[in-house]
């Protein structure tokens, strides 16, 4: 028999391309790979996905997967058994050995994925021993409509609600803090370094505690050779350098510094401060929002995009829709190049990576380039009339049907909620 080694040029292009739905298959039967996001290329060299969960790319930041798309491809992939929807376990922790207290921003009134790799990390910090465990202790100020603290890992809930902790008031939530200080004493304090309030506050309660901080925390591993057993690594000099120190009481965490809680859903249990908090402080006023075009919003820095693709049929009705939604207009590359709208709008790894809380995505068929600039999107909507396309595969909820005619319904639906009362809008 010939000992000519004959190469299968559709496997090769299968183990290429990781959207292929028989990837992760073809991977298994070679063995080419440790993992799926590692696979032999053409000319026997090791090729990595730099986009795959769990990636540790060249700044050192982890990938991680939001969407639950990747972890339910890999969850029936060859090897691995499928398992239920419902696999989290409860967790009750009557008599923790210590607290690790969390101020989360909470933008929106909802947990933020920000907010949710905040306690990721305290968990990491409250379950590092498991003979003496520590419980996760949440600071909620004002309403809020989260119902999935338990969910993101919170043991124990404070909520500070009134009208003295709504909107900017620094020194209410710091005086809070302090109180929370007295009282629970935790051994650790945890807030997201983010322009929301996080890192304002932080900083407000670290000159107060008389703490030096740790400032733009993205990983921590537990080390005997320094004080309290973590070394933590920070980012420096614009984010170039990590600086390595000691983990301090409090410390200021940068999205994706750990995995968010995914496998366990704790009590969440509520609690309450003994002692009355100061009286509401008043040397700052907040005027409330300002309105902003969406339209004038960058897209690097919009919260709401609707993103229009070839599947577009009246574009004056697009642009309608995303003016009545108050939500900022993006596209994907083919609607650019046939015109429909400026480049500085193009959505993908060839314009704009976005990082919208709630990105719409109208028509559009899921090129991996469109794909790759809405990975850190927290949720994805789409819009399609092909119930198999790439989009509506990665998104977290889809709407499949006419494109005209759900934004035509959606518009409406948001007149008439936007004429209800305000006590009637929750319940529509």
């Amino acid at each position: 028999m010939s000992e000519i080694v004959r190469r299968d040029p559709r496997r090769e292009w299968i183990m290429r391309n990781r959207l292929h739905p028989e990837h992760l298959e073809v991977l298994a039967e070679s063995g080419g790979g440790s993992s799926p996001c590692e696979w032999p290329g053409p000319n026997g060299l090791m090729r990595r996905d730099p986009h795959a969960v769990g990636f540790i790319g060249p700044h050192g930041l982890r990938r991680i997967d939001r969407s639950g798309a990747q972890q339910a491809h890999a969850a029936t992939s060859p090897g691995r058994p499928a398992e239920p929807a419902a696999t989290r376990h409860h967790v009750e922790i009557e008599s923790p050995a210590f607290l690790v207290a969390v101020a989360p921003d909470l933008p929106g009134g909802r947990l933020s994925s920000h907010d949710r790799d905040v306690l990721g990390l305290a968990r990491q910090l409250a379950d590092a021993d498991p003979d003496n465990p520590g419980a996760v202790l949440a600071v909620v100020f004002g309403d809020h409509r989260e119902s999935g603290f338990g969910e993101a890992g919170v043991d124990r809930l404070l909520h500070l609600s009134g009208d003295g902790f709504e909107g900017y008031a620094p020194e209410a939530r710091l005086a809070a803090l302090v109180a929370v200080e007295r009282e629970f004493a935790p051994r650790h304090w945890l807030l997201p370094e983010s322009t929301l309030g996080g890192g304002e506050l932080g900083r407000r309660l670290a000159v107060r505690l008389g703490e030096r901080p740790a400032t733009h925390l993205w990983k921590i591993e537990a080390s005997t050779e320094v004080a309290g057993g973590w070394l933590a690594t920070l980012r420096g000099a614009a984010e170039r350098v990590d600086i390595h120190r000691a983990l301090p009481r409090l410390a200021l965490a940068l999205a994706e510094c750990a995995e968010p809680v995914s496998e366990a859903c704790h009590a969440a249990r509520s609690v309450t401060l003994d002692q009355p908090l100061p009286e509401r402080l008043t040397r700052i006023e907040d005027g409330g929002a300002v309105a902003v075009d969406p339209a004038g919003v960058a897209l690097a820095e919009a919260e709401f995009i609707l993103a229009g693709g070839n599947g577009v049929g009246d574009w004056d009705d697009f642009h309608r829709t995303a003016q009545a939604l108050g939500a900022s207009e993006g596209a994907s590359r083919v609607a650019v190049d046939d015109g429909f709208m400026p480049r500085h709008r193009q959505v993908g790894a060839s314009g704009t990576w976005v990082t919208a809380r709630v990105y719409v995505a109208v028509g559009i068929s899921g090129a991996i380039q469109h794909l790759q600039g809405i990975q850190r999107c927290e949720t994805v909507i789409a819009i399609n009339s092909d119930p198999g396309c790439e989009m509506v595969k990665r998104a977290d909820l889809a709407v499949i049907g006419d494109a005209g005619e759900i934004l035509a319904a959606l518009v409406e639906l948001t007149e008439r909620t936007r004429h209800q009362p305000e006590e009637n809008r929750d319940a529509a």
